[in-house]
Parts: C-alpha cells; sequence; structure tokens
C-alpha cells in the first residue's frame, strides 16, 4: 500500500509560484534556498568585495512566516510566498 503523500511514478511534481523582487517565479520544490533565490533575483548574481545581499521573504510555509535568509539556509514555500532580495555595494 502506497503513503497518500509520497510520490508516485508518473506523477507530475508540484509547482509553486512565488514572487521574487516583484516577478513571479516557478519552482518545483517546497523549500528554496539563500542562493537560488538570489540566483532568481539576479542575472548575473553581483560579485565582489564588499557586496552584501539581502533576502527577506513572507507568506512561507513555515513559523515564522517572514524573516530573513542568510547564505546557506532554507526557507519552505508555498504558493504566493514572496522575497524581497537587495544587493549594496560597500565601496
Amino acid at each position: 500500500m502506497s503513503h497518500p503523500d509520497a510520490p508516485s511514478e508518473g506523477r507530475r511534481p508540484r509547482t509553486y509560484k512565488i514572487v521574487v523582487n516583484g516577478q513571479e517565479r516557478t519552482v518545483s520544490t517546497d523549500t528554496v534556498s539563500f542562493e537560488e533565490v538570489v540566483s532568481l533575483a539576479f542575472d548575473p548574481v553581483p560579485t565582489g568585495p564588499f557586496v552584501l545581499i539581502t533576502v527577506s521573504f513572507r507568506h512561507a510555509d513555515q513559523k515564522p512566516a517572514e524573516g530573513t535568509l542568510t547564505a546557506g539556509t532554507n526557507v519552505q514555500i508555498k504558493n504566493r510566498t514572496v522575497f524581497s532580495v537587495t544587493a549594496t555595494d560597500k565601496s
């Protein structure tokens, strides 16, 4: 007997529509990392010794439902989770 939440063969993976800097994006995982959100926000991703990237989120599928992501961390998402990504250069 299969578990109702277990993925079954041939079943299409779930997709989520999230908003990154005002732009709707589609992802196919229920968590996204700091690095994934940054790459969705910027192409190319700003780099340099003085570049600081800040990622905040709201309407996440976790508690707390809003906060800040840091490098190496993930957030549990749902449809319409909103991300704000900013890059500043301290030079």
